[in-house]
């Protein structure tokens, strides 16, 4: 049984976690601005749990206006050590069906840089590992819980990253499949970057949704297409995660929690101090 913090993010069709007992809800401050909504804290199963919608209550925010640093701070203020995050993707691969499930271990980055995937800057340069984006130990256990609840899922993979909100030409799908991409979502990369910077460990629930538009004997993506998948992933994602932190062990054996001791590149003494007390939270420790 896990004594740490479990954040579990949630994307298109996820809002709430049920199950979840001793619910409170709170509004955390962050120096990055307000998070999405409202964090929900309680346990699952004598679990701690956080629980955020990642484009608000409702879905009022594009994925470029998402404030991921406000999210990811917030976590980190909240005491999470171990994020699972779930999205809606679409598949690049005939094996990947609408309706599976993918713990992807890389990404692409196709975001065009409106929105904020660091907490270095402002007088403090950091560079993090990030060669293996995403937790292995946590993925892991995804992918077992994934297959224990009777999911179809794929192991590892490649998420492209777009930026959104349209989804793919025709043309730049056939692109992401000559790349050797499994699946294209708009989010995870940009959570993944900043809670290695956070050292939160960080896995993913990829919902395969649909095809993109790149298969040709498939209608192109709709979105009431892609919400009648989403709903039957959504409750399957709920079954993956349920299961999966009754298996986080208390006390990582990954390197997540030390990201940051080699990363500032800065002269300590030079770091306004604005910023030492924005950061003090993450970085403290090493400044």
């Amino acid at each position: 049984m896990a004594n740490e913090v479990i954040g579990v993010i949630g994307g298109s069709g996820l809002y709430e976690m049920e199950g979840m007992t001793g619910v409170t809800q709170v509004t955390v401050d962050t120096p990055f601005g307000r998070p999405s909504d409202e964090y929900v804290i309680g346990t699952l199963d004598g679990v701690q749990m956080v629980f955020l919608p990642r484009h608000g209550k409702g879905h009022r925010f594009t994925p470029s206006e998402v404030n991921y640093r406000a999210n990811i701070y917030g976590m980190k203020k909240l005491g999470v050590t171990r994020i699972i995050s779930v999205s809606a993707v679409g598949s690049l691969r005939e094996e990947i069906v609408p309706g599976h499930i993918v713990v992807p271990d890389q990404f692409i980055d196709r975001t065009r840089g409106f929105r904020k995937d660091t907490f270095f800057g402002n007088g403090i340069v950091g560079h993090v590992q990030f060669a293996d984006p995403v937790c292995g130990e946590l993925s892991e256990i995804l992918y077992r819980s994934a297959g224990e609840v009777g999911a179809t899922v794929h192991k590892g993979g490649c998420y492209i990253c777009m930026e959104g909100p349209a989804f793919s030409t025709r043309a730049e799908s056939h692109m992401y499949r000559s790349f050797g991409a499994s699946i294209i979502g708009m989010t995870n990369l940009t959570e993944a970057k900043l809670a290695r910077e956070a050292e939160i460990c960080y896995g993913v629930i990829a919902l395969s949704t649909d095809y993109d538009c790149w298969h040709e004997s498939h209608d192109d993506v709709s979105v009431e297409a892609i919400i009648e998948i989403i709903k039957n992933n959504v409750a399957t994602a709920k079954k993956i995660i349920r299961k999966a932190v009754a298996q986080v062990a208390a006390g990582r054996g990954c390197a997540c929690g030390e990201a940051l001791k080699y990363a500032v590149i800065s002269d300590t003494s030079v770091i306004p101090v604005e910023t030492r007390e924005n950061l003090d939270l993450i970085l403290g420790k090493y400044l």
